[in-house]
């Protein structure tokens, strides 16, 4: 990236000197003296001031942010998108909240598991929160096994139930595959023929298929990783952060009014 930008420089101060000095011929046309000529001014120019290159990369930094931005608006901010519409998905605390938060986590992420009880937290002191669950296996391949048998699950456990489920195989020590979904499904009295008939149905993988694509359209790099009010929010930022976006999106349905 930083060498582009030099070059990309370079080629814009040589534009520009061929103007200033009324030449018309393109760069191409320069001779191998007039380059060098050039070459040496933009070369000292830059020495002189190498704050120019600083500026221009901290501008670069910000539009292509900007840009990232606009492109997850046009899914963050569409209230029909299946971020928010999606059967392939758990919805948990209050399904008519007046704010949302989604969470896309991963079964094997030590931050989840560290950000669990902030969510727990906010789901207990906010009645009006809406949380939907999105399982994004990345980590290991135990990860797609544990999230085909949640996603399977909620066919039978939904709301609170499904919660409590989440929950204990969240906390789960050491690695989660697909014996200790089912362990934990078997201990809460989950019908488990159904649940490996269900298993095999070809909407489950469609399911996990179409958050790694969403993930993908939002520049989800990591889990947990949130929406909230339209923003996007990447990493376990702890409690206080949560709540004070989940408040934002109450007051004017936005992270930060």
């Amino acid at each position: 990236m930083k060498l582009q930008l030099v070059r990309s420089t370079l080629a814009l101060f040589a534009a520009g000197l061929a103007l200033a000095c009324g030449s018309a011929a393109p760069a191409a046309e320069f001779s191998a003296q007039q380059k060098a000529a050039v070459e040496a001014i933009i070369k000292d120019y830059l020495i002189k001031n190498p704050e120019i290159l600083r500026d221009a990369m901290v501008e670069l930094d910000r539009r292509q942010k900007e840009q990232e931005k606009q492109a997850q608006l046009t899914i963050t901010g569409d209230p029909s998108s299946k971020l928010y519409t999606s059967a392939h998905q758990a919805i948990i605390g209050n399904p008519q909240g007046t704010a949302t938060l989604v969470e896309f986590f991963d079964y094997n992420c030590g931050y989840c598991k560290r950000a669990l009880a902030d969510l727990a937290n906010l789901m207990k002191n906010d009645a009006n929160l809406k949380v939907i669950l999105k399982d994004y296996p990345i980590l290991t391949p135990g990860s797609i096994e544990a999230a085909q048998v949640a996603s399977a699950l909620r066919n039978q456990f939904q709301g609170e139930k499904f919660w409590e489920y989440h929950q204990k195989l969240l906390s789960t020590r050491g690695p989660v595959g697909k014996d200790q979904a089912l362990e934990v499904a078997r201990d809460m009295g989950a019908d488990m023929d159904k649940l490996t008939k269900d298993m095999q149905d070809p909407a489950v993988q469609a399911g996990i298929d179409e958050t790694l694509q969403m993930a993908s359209a939002l520049n989800l790099n990591g889990t947990p990783s949130y929406v909230v009010g339209e923003d996007v929010v990447i990493g376990a930022v702890g409690y206080a952060e949560l709540k004070t976006r989940v408040d934002n999106a109450h007051k004017c349905g936005k992270a930060t009014c």
